[in-house]
């Protein structure tokens, strides 16, 4: 099947050429028909299946038609982050730069007063987070009784960030006749119950079971000591094929720490967080894109907000605290029908977050190295340190292993190389789970930088 066959308009088609592309993903296929014919929607799509122009794309062509008035979008597009709402107005801008549609996006670490003089213009899509959105709406800048149809996506994500009692918030303000369309990874029964009330008979799509992890994506536990992760990691870099890769930690002070120790050693890298900026976090991301660093440190407020086209691997510095976060970290990579790879790095500590994992995902996950004791100084006592001769390490990356499998652990063996200079360690920081009140979970209204160029209000002309 081809774009051309499931009645786009050709000026759509136009816009899908030039950005090359020309066959729809499973999603897409699946859902854009359903839009066209203005049925209400739950689907249920991993990351990277490309269920943004799913609903981008069918939405250019619905409002190609219409006229907008001052403080009433005709339609509304809600989305947990920052990151996640400024990559659908890419998409906006890329898909629909033959027609003659505006749009306006409302998030936070922005001047409200010109997300305002563009409400005041009219738009015809409104990309918005729910916290800056309610805000603008409890000032009696914006009206919601001309929207003709909503967009709830990632609305499991919506549920993990306490979005939940917004959302239905917004919903009581619109139209009862508006067609609504709710895209999530997983269908949680908070998720269902919001469809149940909100939705009318909607059409359900699912492209994958939820909760699946990518099958483009080779997944890898790598058994290691904390005192190790670094060594490891570096090897990791130095052996596997890595274009760019992402790298995941838990805490913001992990991120920065190993940012600083991956430049140290020579590595092209940078990092985003929570504390960052919008203008800082916006130039991380670009130099990223444009291959300016092949490394990026990330916490979990990234995870579900990059699109980046060919990152090669994904790196758990850290296993993620709830299962679900594995999933869409990893999603990273293996995008859009690309191979990608996936490390994460376990301890002892770390074993029943795995046992989770991989009770969530259905699947066990090929492990590489035996199980260390922590090194002194770590939570579980002592262990033997010394230097390790090369064999020797090699004989730990194969551990018990049949002789069939030693193949497999080939791309991970670390290649001789000088013996790095010691880095200081890090003092030992308590394991605290994200606070959604400082920023790191949310990320949401908490930045103050400049508002990005290719964020200006509307493409095309109104």
């Amino acid at each position: 099947m081809r774009f051309a066959d499931i009645g786009l308009s050709d000026e759509l088609l136009r816009a899908l050429n030039e950005a090359g592309y020309d066959a729809p993903t499973p999603i897409q296929a699946a859902a854009i028909p359903q839009v066209q014919m203005m049925r209400d929607i739950i689907a249920i799509a991993q990351t990277g299946t490309g269920k943004t122009a799913s609903f981008v794309l069918p939405m250019i062509d619905v409002l190609a038609n219409g006229r907008a008035r001052a403080r009433m979008p005709r339609s509304l597009i809600l989305e947990p982050t920052r990151e996640l709402a400024a990559q659908v107005a890419e998409n906006f801008e890329k898909y629909g730069k033959y027609h003659k549609l505006s749009m306006a996006l409302l998030i936070g670490g922005v001047q409200m007063g010109d997300q305002v003089k563009a409400l005041e213009k009219g738009v015809d899509v409104l990309i918005a987070t729910p916290g800056r959105l309610m805000d603008l709406f409890e000032r009696g800048k914006i009206l919601l009784t001309g929207c003709e149809m909503l967009v709830i996506d990632e609305a499991d994500r919506m549920l993990d960030m306490g979005f939940i009692p917004d959302i239905e918030n917004i919903c009581t303000k619109l139209p009862t006749t508006r067609q609504t369309l709710l895209f999530s990874a997983t269908m949680p029964p908070p998720i269902k119950k919001l469809a149940d009330k909100f939705l009318s008979n909607p059409k359900y799509i699912e492209v994958a079971r939820p909760a699946t992890a990518n099958v483009n994506i080779e997944q890898f536990l790598v058994n290691v000591s904390q005192m190790k992760k670094r060594d490891v990691l570096r090897d990791l870099l130095r052996t596997e094929t890595v274009s760019n890769a992402i790298i995941f930690c838990n805490r913001k002070t992990t991120v920065r720490e190993l940012n600083t120790s991956l430049q140290r050693h020579g590595f092209r890298s940078g990092e985003i967080h929570g504390d960052i900026d919008q203008a800082s976090r916006q130039k991380q991301l670009e130099a990223f894109k444009n291959g300016d660093i092949d490394l990026l440190v990330a916490s979990d407020v990234a995870a579900r907000g990059l699109d980046v086209k060919g990152v090669s691997h994904v790196f758990n510095f850290d296993a993620p605290w709830h299962p679900d976060d594995y999933v869409h970290r990893i999603g990273r990579t293996g995008r859009a029908g690309a191979k990608g790879k996936a490390f994460t790095f376990v301890t002892k500590a770390d074993e029943e977050a795995i046992e989770s994992i991989e009770k969530l995902i259905g699947n066990k996950i090929e492990r590489l190295g035996k199980i260390e004791a922590p090194a002194e100084g770590e939570e579980r006592g002592p262990a033997k340190r010394g230097r390790r001769t090369s064999s020797a390490k090699t004989k730990e990356m194969r551990s018990d292993r049949p002789e069939e499998a030693v193949e497999a652990l080939e791309p991970v063996r670390a290649k001789t190389v000088a013996k790095p200079a010691r880095e200081k360690k890090a003092p030992k920081a308590e394991t605290v789970k994200p606070d959604p009140s400082n920023g790191e979970a949310l990320g949401d209204d908490r930045w103050n930088g400049p508002m990005p160029g290719f964020l200006g209000v509307g493409f095309g002309t109104t």
